[in-house]
Formats: C-alpha cells, sequence, structure tokens
C-alpha cells in the first residue's frame, strides 16, 4: 500500500477537490449522506436541490460524467428492486399509464432510487478523488479504531492479490484448451478455487511472521500526518450543510 497505489475508480487530477486533506472528505462524503438518508421522500424538491450540489462538487473535481454514470451502474439491481415496490406493495391503489399500483409503493420507489443515486455519486466522487492509501490515513485521523483500518489495508491489498492470481489461473487453464459449455465441467474451477484459499492463507501466515519478526505491533507507521486546514474544513463543509438545511427545511415544510 504504498504511496503510489492507485485503484481503477481513481481519476488522476489536479482540482481543489483532489487537494482537499482526505479526512475532510470523508467527514463531508459521510455528512451529506447522512442529511439525505433523513430527508423526506415527499421533499422532490429538496433531492434536486442535492443533486445539484453534487454537480458542482463533480464539476470542481474535474470527473468526466460519462464515467461517474458507467459507476453508477452499480446500483442498477436496487433500481430493478424499486421499480417492483409499486406492485408489491399495499394500501391505497392509484392509476399509472392504465396500471394500477400502490401509492405508498410508489413513494418508496422513489425513496430509494433517489437516495441510492445520490449516496453512491458521493462514494464514487470519494473514490474518483481520494486514493486509497489517503483515505485510510483519513480514517486513522478521524480517530477511526486502528484495527479496523489494518484490516480495511491488508483486505484492499490481498483483494487485488488474490484477483491476480485467479486472473493468472484462468490464462493457465485457457492455454491448455480447457474451455467449459457445461456446469459438469466446472470441476477445475472448484479444484482451482480450493488450491487459491489454501495458497492464499499461507501466504498471509508469511506475511505475518515476516512482519511480526520486523517489530510489528498491530499498527501500521504514519507515512503522511497532514492536519487539515480551518479553510478546507469550512470548503468541504459546503455540500453537506447545503444537505442538512434542505433536510430541515423539508421536514419544517411537512409539518
Amino acid at each position: 500500500m504504498g504511496a503510489g497505489h492507485a485503484h481503477a475508480l481513481y481519476v488522476h487530477e489536479h482540482s481543489p477537490v483532489h487537494r482537499l486533506a482526505p479526512q475532510v472528505k470523508l467527514a463531508a462524503a459521510f455528512g451529506f449522506v447522512l442529511a439525505v438518508a433523513v430527508t423526506p421522500r415527499e421533499a422532490m424538491w429538496a433531492f434536486a436541490i442535492d443533486a445539484a450540489a453534487l454537480a458542482v462538487v463533480v464539476r470542481l473535481a474535474r470527473l468526466p460524467v460519462a464515467f461517474v454514470l458507467a459507476r453508477l451502474a452499480v446500483i442498477l439491481p436496487f433500481i430493478t428492486f424499486a421499480f417492483l415496490i409499486p406492485f408489491v406493495g399495499s394500501g391505497e391503489r392509484v392509476d399509472v399509464l392504465g396500471v394500477s399500483v400502490s401509492q405508498a409503493g410508489l413513494w418508496g420507489a422513489w425513496n430509494v432510487l433517489a437516495k441510492a443515486t445520490l449516496g453512491a455519486t458521493v462514494s464514487i466522487l470519494l473514490a474518483g478523488t481520494t486514493e486509497i492509501p489517503s483515505i485510510l490515513r483519513g480514517m486513522a485521523q478521524l480517530r477511526v479504531p486502528e484495527t479496523f483500518t489494518a484490516i480495511a489495508a491488508f483486505m484492499i491489498r490481498y483483494l487485488e492479490l488474490i484477483a491476480g492470481d485467479l486472473r493468472r489461473m484462468r490464462t493457465a487453464m485457457t492455454a491448455r484448451g480447457y474451455d467449459p459449455r457445461w456446469l459438469w465441467q466446472a470441476r477445475p474451477i472448484a479444484t482451482s478455487a480450493g488450491a487459491l484459499f489454501i495458497r492464499s492463507y499461507e501466504r498471509g501466515e508469511r506475511v505475518h511472521a515476516a512482519m511480526l519478526s520486523r517489530g510489528y505491533t498491530g499498527t501500521m507507521p504514519a507515512l503522511d500526518r497532514r492536519v487539515a486546514t480551518k479553510r478546507e474544513w469550512l470548503i468541504a463543509a459546503i455540500a453537506p450543510g447545503v444537505a442538512t438545511g434542505t433536510a430541515i427545511t423539508a421536514f419544517l415544510a411537512l409539518m
């Protein structure tokens, strides 16, 4: 997990959002998502304001719109489920394009669609402007338990190693003519998965023993102790502040 380690969701840029301290962006993302989550579903205008605020931040971060939209495909299963809610929901029924659907189900579908889209966009924005090591350092600055950050760091690193091993094994199997077309031909895949698990477990033991021999005590040395400035905190507070203000206004308007 060196300083140069990046991931597929990160966009190399030099925007004002990229330059913000990671702990500031983490706190802002959490505050924004929390405000969106508690916003009443009936306040459709509130979600429009939240979306506009996010669009401004995406623009400042210089993230391509196509990049954000492509990554939003991860919420398609949730959207598919949301579209089924009006048909299976109970309560008062209304006609939409000649089809009888549940009114409460319509609100539920809108609630899932709006909040899932906004929350996923925040995650994409955070990952697109902050490298994984910086996110972990930001979590440490926010006093997240060290055990949690250490587990997260090793998990990310070894998921990539396991994925690389899996790709090489698949290439080797293909080079030897393995081309399964039926379910009962999948036995080599199960065998390979077992071998991969054992290899990964043994690698983890070797790495842990090597770390202990070098004085590892459960915490990684901090390579960057950057402290966020007050200006950075104020800038990062704008978007969650807008979302919080919108949520409070929406609650008051519905009272």
